[in-house]
């Protein structure tokens, strides 16, 4: 994949799952979807792990191109 591609990935995915985690937007369906925090919190801890890998890769790339500038 590409790195743009990881990193917009990681972002769309963070956005939405702090959207439906941490504001009142899911309230009124939480009486119907309790379960719903047991999958948006895990939801929110791989985007962001999919964001610093993407975030990692970048650095490296950038890293490895100037160390090849004299």
């Amino acid at each position: 994949m590409k790195d743009k591609t990881i990193l917009t990935t990681g972002v769309i995915g963070t956005v939405i799952a702090v959207i439906c985690c941490f504001t009142p937007f899911p309230v009124g369906l939480s009486a119907w979807l309790g379960w719903l925090d047991y999958v948006l919190l895990p939801a929110l801890a791989v985007c962001i792990l999919i964001l610093a890998y993407g975030l990692y890769r970048v650095w490296r790339r950038n890293s490895s191109s100037q160390e090849k500038t004299p």
